[in-house]
């Protein structure tokens, strides 16, 4: 559950007077430095202003939208988090959005624990000073926050246990993960199988480049990043 955080800027953006107040009133309860835009123009003003910490915006607004607001600011600085919400769920849209390194895409009506988590999110990586985008080679990357991999700019379908696999190597790059740990994150509600293991990485491997899972025998698998 989040707390009040005193330290961290946050600015909303939603032309929707009535959304926007709403929104406001929520934020209140966590952040005590807010700021809010009913259009893109205003919020660049802002932007350039109070350098936000966390930026929350619509994408449909008028003159300049949501994406593109991102993106002008993104010009400027790589760290400000920033989650997008929208009332349509288009791949170009998704696709604009990992490129422009979002936090969270959410889709209207928003949930309210989606929201949370979004912003925890954001406060997680300004305090560890990470990013939700990992780069696998010059084609391909995985958005942890978001669980979605991207090659040759397509959103590439993972089942549920191929992004386990790849949220656990990415998280232990530095290392070879065990089969006995593979088996506890993956398989935790069941038994691994030697074949079912092997046909994992095999449906990976079609997705990804090949070279990019290293198995060294008898001691587990490691991402070549």
């Amino acid at each position: 559950m989040l707390k009040k955080y005193e330290n961290i800027k946050i600015l909303y953006v939603e032309d929707d007077d009535i959304a926007r107040e709403n929104a406001i009133e929520y934020l209140e309860n966590f952040f005590t430095h807010i700021y809010e835009a009913s259009n893109a123009v205003s919020a660049l003003q802002i932007y350039e202003k109070y350098k936000p910490d966390i930026i929350v915006t619509d994408i449909q607004m008028p003159k300049i939208d949501g994406l593109e607001f991102v993106k002008r600011v993104r010009q400027k600085d790589k760290k400000v988090q920033v989650i997008v919400i929208t009332a349509f769920c288009h791949q170009e849209y998704l696709l604009k959005a990992i490129e422009l390194q979002l936090v969270k895409y959410l889709v209207k009506p928003v949930n309210e624990k989606d929201f949370e988590q979004a912003l925890f999110l954001c406060i997680n990586a300004l305090e560890e000073d990470i990013s939700n985008i990992v780069k696998l080679d010059a084609e391909s990357y995985f958005d942890t926050f978001n669980r979605t991999l991207v090659v040759n700019n397509q959103i590439i379908k993972l089942r549920a246990k191929e992004i386990l696999f790849l949220e656990l190597l990415i998280k232990n790059k530095n290392r070879y993960v065990s089969y006995e740990e593979i088996e506890s994150y993956i398989w935790f509600d069941s038994v691994m199988t030697k074949d079912a293991l092997k046909t994992l990485v095999k449906n990976i491997k079609m997705k990804i480049a090949k070279d990019l899972i290293l198995n060294l025998t008898n001691i587990g698998y490691k991402i070549g990043i």
